[in-house]
């Protein structure tokens, strides 16, 4: 194995759920580099690609289904402030997400839909007619908060979406 797929196979496995632009950036390595030896690796079974909302993210094959689109969401800002809101309150209405997150009510939309397809969060309808939101798996979800530090690129691509988001609100939201 060359020295560089060793590089990317041991930072999928210290950043679990890194994606790809990220992965490239942090080796300071090519694009076309960084696919070909993932491509590799993925060949070999050293390491699994999970595709989430327009992102594709990496991990070492000990991870479960649930595990990893747990780790690649919980790496997105507002899908991170959503998680650890839902886990210090308990089930809320997606309504009392977006007003303590100072979101915008499509965009909570958005992101809680995502969480649901991922199994992270479970809908319902509450007694007043409400969608409210509880995660499905709390405790697991506790050890895995640690297990993901987001890049700084991260964090500034979230919150420059969240920006824009927040200049474009429907007064309906409100």
């Amino acid at each position: 194995m060359s020295d560089v797929r060793r590089q990317v196979r041991e930072h999928v496995r210290t950043n679990p759920g890194v994606h790809f632009n990220e992965l490239a950036r942090n080796l300071d390595i090519a694009t076309g580099q960084a696919q070909y030896h993932l491509r590799r690796l993925g060949r070999s079974d050293d390491v699994v690609a999970e595709h989430i909302r327009g992102r594709t993210h990496y991990f070492d094959p000990e991870y479960e289904a649930w595990e990893r689109r747990m780790l690649a969401l919980y790496r997105r800002e507002t899908a991170r402030a959503i998680i650890t809101l839902l886990l210090d309150e308990g089930r809320l209405s997606a309504g009392a997400v977006a007003e303590r997150l100072d979101l915008a009510r499509s965009t909570v939309s958005w992101h809680v839909d995502t969480l649901a397809d991922a199994g992270i969060v479970d809908q319902s309808y509450g007694d007043r007619g409400q969608v409210e939101v509880a995660l499905t798996r709390p405790e697991e979800t506790i050890r895995f908060l640690e297990a993901v530090t987001p890049s700084l690129a991260d964090t500034l691509v979230d919150r420059f979406v969240r920006l824009v988001d927040g200049g474009h609100r429907n007064p309906a939201d409100d």
